[in-house]
């Protein structure tokens, strides 16, 4: 009884929340940011809005209008990266955490032009890369003429 009591308690919308929520529900925001469904400004309020947020509640309620975020790709179907045998998921974990460091960026300088980091990066890691190579190459084969 107690057990499901404390579950309840838990999952209340009015828990206060700590840095850990904070920066899931950050990531998550770069995450659609990065997907195109907000523009700067809406990145720009929703991210302040989190930093400020002090309950699950708050943290809710930025997210009311947009899907949820797809879980992690099991490794059977995960990229290879061929010159080294690891997973090649290094272009997603900078583009993950670039608007985190948008966002301190922001408070340490007071600008938001920090925020245009998050697309300058995603076309500096993501530009002339063609995905039909299965992540072989980041450019597409050019047949040799004899």
């Amino acid at each position: 009884m107690e057990v499901v009591i404390y579950a309840l308690i838990m999952n209340s919308p009015e828990i206060r929340i700590g840095d850990t929520e904070r920066a899931e529900a950050l990531n998550q925001l770069g995450e659609h940011f990065s997907h195109g469904r907000l523009n700067l400004s809406e990145f720009e309020e929703r991210s302040a809005q989190a930093t400020a947020a002090t309950t699950r509640a708050e943290l809710e309620l930025l997210f009311t209008d947009l899907p949820a975020t797809t879980a992690t790709v099991p490794d059977t179907v995960q990229e290879k990266d061929t010159a080294s045998g690891t997973l090649g998921h290094w272009r997603e974990v900078v583009m993950g955490l670039t608007p985190l460091l948008a966002l301190v960026l922001f408070f340490a300088f007071d600008t938001w032009l920090w925020f245009l980091l998050v697309p300058a990066v995603s076309i500096v890691l993501y530009a002339g890369r063609d995905d039909r190579n299965n992540g072989d190459d980041d450019r597409p084969k050019k047949k040799k003429k004899h």
